[in-house]
């Protein structure tokens, strides 16, 4: 689904648009025309792959909205990567859900999961046994992070990025 008028920028992404990504329609499409002023979310399925997806989409989205700062900038970004990263690891989710929107002078960047803990192996979660610093990064780079569940089950992990006046 790319972005209207109405919708602002909502974004679904298939596999195979994350397995072609940049060569897509979408990503043609977001870098020209990404709709400006409103926050960003967009749905991709919970594939490794789609963590430097979800990046670019944050680059394009900051650029759109003009915001120039390196520190909310590379901040941004290692928030999402991060909470996607730990999303699509620790979750048996199908689908992953990011946003990003500006809010008294921070940037806010959610990532919402299906809720169901992950049924990987002990095993497959000892291959990222060497990354497990990413949560740290991420509190020590932020003003503040918190965690909601919704009604359905689903989590929500939330993220507010400080940007200059």
């Amino acid at each position: 689904m790319l972005p209207t008028a109405q919708s602002g920028a909502q974004v679904a992404l298939s596999p195979s648009e994350i397995e072609q990504w940049p060569h897509t329609v979408a990503a043609r499409y977001l870098t020209s025309a990404w709709p400006r002023g409103r926050p960003a979310s967009f749905r991709v399925p919970a594939l490794e792959r789609a963590v430097p997806v979800c990046r670019d989409m944050a680059r394009v989205w900051m650029d759109s909205e003009g915001i120039k700062d390196e520190n909310a900038r590379r901040t941004a970004l290692l928030v999402v990567s991060e909470l996607m990263t730990n999303a699509i690891i620790h979750t048996n989710s199908s689908s992953i859900n990011g946003r990003l929107r500006q809010a008294g002078g921070r940037l806010v960047v959610e990532v919402q999961d299906e809720g169901r803990a992950s049924t990987v192996s002990r095993a497959r979660h000892a291959e990222y046994a060497e990354y497990g610093r990413g949560l740290a990064l991420v509190v020590r780079s932020v003003q503040a992070l918190g965690t909601q569940v919704e009604a359905d089950g689903s989590r929500t992990v939330w993220a507010w990025v400080p940007m200059p006046r």
